[in-house]
């Protein structure tokens, strides 16, 4: 595959980038030899090579699912301005 002035300007436009003519004449070759790197790395064999998601092995730690409040309510409760049977206290609204 390969470029043209015409695609560039194109993909500048959807891109919401503005582009001069010579930029466009100056990106062509550049954008051209991204997709010929690209298509270098297409004719890598990697049939033996599992897929990853990381270069060094990551394990997750996963801790026992238990529901709980936290245990900090009291902590948590000595910042409000006003707390009532282990809630926050707020002002009645009536509309």
């Amino acid at each position: 595959m390969s470029v043209d002035k015409e695609t560039v300007k194109k993909i500048a436009s959807l891109s919401r980038i503005a582009v001069t003519e010579a930029e466009a004449d100056a990106l062509v070759p550049e954008l051209n030899n991204i997709l010929g790197w690209v298509e270098q790395l297409g004719e890598v064999d990697c049939s033996k090579v599992e897929p990853m998601t990381a270069v060094i092995p990551n394990k997750l730690r996963l801790r026992d699912d238990v529901v709980s409040d936290g245990y900090v309510r009291d902590k948590v409760l000595a910042n409000a301005p006003a707390a009532e049977h282990g809630f926050f206290g707020v002002p009645k609204v009536i509309e």
